[in-house]
């Protein structure tokens, strides 16, 4: 009986020593509550780092745009004659284009220019502008007349293509009676065969 419980208690001392000997891993778990105020945290610097940089951007937009309005006002001069609705300003930033001879049809490099003048009154959607159709020396005066009409008409109809309104534009022809060049050579001529863009103010 003694030596029964002898071995009993010598087999529980090795069962003893071999689970002392088995430590448990001990397993840290973060808190999900620490986790999560982490992630919002970083969310809200992320909102908060996105919302200046579109402050910025707004603010530097504004800047561009004051800018812009101030060069263009300050690039306005008044013609000598009146246009057809009111007086006639002159704007460098309003680029001509010009025109085969005998034609009226936009051609390809004068689209990109078009493209400009158009950016540039959608930015100003209360300007108003007056298109002049013009000619070279040759031809009649009524013949170059009806072309410096559709020279101004097919300019108009592009701007209006690319957003331009079209009561905002008025067109007016001159033929050849106003050369840009008095010249009498093609050089002169290829300038005076254009549509010139003023601006009109009532």
């Amino acid at each position: 009986m003694f030596k029964k419980s002898l071995s009993i208690l010598i087999l529980f001392l090795c069962l003893g020593l071999i689970m002392a000997g088995c430590p448990k891993k001990t397993v840290v778990k973060e808190e999900p509550s620490v986790k999560k105020g982490e992630e919002a945290a970083e969310r809200e610097k992320a909102a908060k780092l996105e919302a200046e940089k579109a402050a910025k951007e707004r603010e530097l937009a504004k800047m561009k745009e004051e800018e812009a309005r101030k060069e263009f006002e300050k690039g306005l001069v008044a013609k000598k004659e009146p246009g057809i609705e009111g007086e006639v300003f002159e704007s460098k930033l309003l680029k001509d284009i010009h025109f085969d001879f005998d034609k009226y049809d936009i051609r390809p490099g004068d689209t990109e220019i078009l493209k400009e003048n158009a950016a540039l009154l959608m930015k100003y959607p209360k300007v108003k502008i007056q298109i002049e159709g013009h000619c070279d020396e040759r031809g009649t005066v009524e013949y170059n007349l009806a072309l410096g009409e559709r020279r101004a008409n097919s300019t108009k109809k592009y701007l209006i293509s690319l957003g331009v309104k079209a009561d905002r534009i008025s067109t007016i022809s001159y033929g050849k009676e106003r050369p840009l060049d008095p010249g009498h050579n093609e050089e002169a001529w290829a300038k005076n065969r254009r549509a010139h863009e003023v601006i009109l103010s009532k």
